[in-house]
């Protein structure tokens, strides 16, 4: 049980540290908004130096694809559109549970507007318990837990692919002009998996390959696909202007700033020049720029990952300001490099947000058709039990220390 009265008096150093922290945080945005106003004067110049130097640097910025200056309003959304999206839940492996498997439900979600159609709202559940599901990443050193985890990304991508692909077909039976109207398909969270760089090759290439290729179809079907991030810890941006903060001739990190073995634990004053504004995070830098329905220039993102990607799905990013907060949203190179679509895509983003009131309501709805809850978790182990036993299966039950968890006597 949690004590509160000793909680409260931890609680005035908090403020204390707080304080401190928003004063400093103010002085790395003003240094921030000094170093854009000096890069967007010599962006062309900086792109070169970041082409030419990237292999002595230590660090990999995104490069702007549009001048930095750039602070576009988003168009109004047509008031005839559709959008879809997924997102998935799980219910993870657990020996003291009455069998070893795992459940991965994916929510799907397609709304229709101005169209007097009637909105899809299901999700589909999938369970794993063959050997090659639980024990099969264990070759790579990767738990079941983490790689399950993994297949749900996966799974969430070809689920997405197979709801656009289905409705452009639906579409196109019904009257080949209605696949004039806009679509949008959504993600909750970046299309950039940085998440798999640590993983072993195999292992990546696997999880990776079934990502990509649901994005293909969606390419081919021409549905828009965004990645959706509400408040983004990300840093891709900013890391740009590092490279205006340097102070040596060129950015040869590894001769001017040798990284030493305690980089990460040395305070931020006494790390590198270029780091002046560190931990400034790009959603908080482009809040105190944008106007709200504006939006960032357009960036393609530097991340070792995409190196795996096919070019044409390579991500390009920007930061759009929906009202409550600024948001950074992904969009594959075809969907950046078509500006009527990229266009179109961002206007849906921000009715959807709209219509969400400060969040897209495709992705909230999605969320809520795949979330496990204690009830369903607890009716999907019923099932399990009742089959079990029909199935001529004894000792079926959970642990004791389970069973003494669920049952305190405290």
């Amino acid at each position: 049980m949690l004590d509160l009265n000793k909680i409260a008096r931890q609680m005035q150093g908090i403020s204390q540290h707080l304080t401190k922290e928003a004063e400093a945080a103010r002085s790395r945005l003003e240094q921030a908004q000094m170093l854009l106003d000096r890069a967007s004067q010599r962006q062309a110049i900086l792109i070169a130096e970041r082409e030419d130097w990237q292999d002595r640097m230590a660090f990999s910025p995104a490069v702007p694809v549009e001048p930095l200056d750039m602070r576009p309003y988003i168009a109004t959304p047509p008031q005839v559109q559709t959008v879809l999206a997924t997102d998935g839940s799980q219910i993870a492996p657990s020996h003291h549970e009455i069998a070893y498997c795992y459940l991965i439900n994916i929510g799907r979600v397609l709304l229709h507007y101005g169209q007097s159609r009637l909105p899809l709202l299901d999700s589909l559940p999938e369970v794993f318990y063959k050997p090659e599901d639980l024990y099969g990443s264990l070759k790579w050193g990767i738990r079941t837990e983490e790689w399950m985890g993994y297949r749900r990304a996966v799974s969430e991508a070809t689920a997405l692919a197979d709801l656009g692909c289905w409705w452009r077909s639906q579409q196109a039976g019904e009257d080949p002009s209605s696949t004039a109207v806009p679509i949008l398909a959504m993600v909750d969270g970046s299309l950039v998996y940085w998440f798999l760089e640590p993983l072993p090759t195999d292992a990546r290439h696997e999880i990776l390959s079934g990502i990509l290729s649901a994005w293909e179809r969606l390419r081919v079907a021409k549905v828009p696909l965004v990645g959706y991030l509400s408040a983004s810890r990300s840093g891709e941006a900013l890391s740009f202007l590092r490279l205006q903060a340097c102070p040596y001739d060129h950015p040869d990190c590894f001769t001017h700033c040798p990284i030493d073995a305690d980089a990460i634990a040395r305070s931020y004053e006494n790390k590198a020049p270029c780091q002046v504004f560190d931990p400034l995070r790009d959603a908080t830098f482009w809040a105190s720029v944008l106007e709200p329905g504006q939006r960032s220039p357009l960036w393609r993102s530097s991340s070792r990952i995409l190196d795996l990607y096919d070019d044409r799905l390579r991500v390009y990013f920007c930061y759009l300001h929906v009202g409550p907060e600024v948001a950074r949203v992904d969009v594959p190179e075809w969907v950046a490099q078509d500006r009527e679509t990229f266009e179109m895509a961002l206007s849906l983003v921000l009715g959807q947000v709209h219509k969400g009131y400060g969040y897209p309501v495709a992705l909230a709805e999605a969320h809520n058709q795949a979330v496990v809850r204690g009830g369903d978790r607890a009716r999907f182990f019923a099932l399990l039990e009742r089959e079990m036993i029909k199935a001529g299966l004894t000792n079926v039950g959970i642990s004791y220390k389970e069973a003494r968890k669920r049952g305190s006597i405290a």
